[in-house]
């Protein structure tokens, strides 16, 4: 499974990776995060607000934190659809 943060490195956008990165742990799965800064690649998902959240190539989130239910909700339907 392949995770993105997007974002500039705003202080929201910080703590969605640590979210998303915690999340992944405490799952127990399989996934590469990484995080995009360049203007350019973020523009590319066509997200206008940040930050946003990538799952599999499909914003899941964008322009706002989402809720440990909803993180957890996206990361498990997108491990299962693996």
């Amino acid at each position: 499974m392949e995770v993105k943060v997007l974002g500039p490195g705003c202080t929201k956008c910080k703590k969605l990776y640590e979210q998303v990165d915690q999340s992944i742990k405490q799952l127990g799965l399989s996934a590469t995060l990484a995080k995009v800064e360049k203007i350019e690649e973020i523009m590319g998902y066509g997200v206008l607000a940040t930050p946003a959240l990538v799952i599999n190539g499909e914003v899941k989130v964008s322009g706002r934190l989402p809720s440990a239910a909803e993180l957890s909700s996206w990361l498990t339907t997108a491990a299962m659809a693996g």
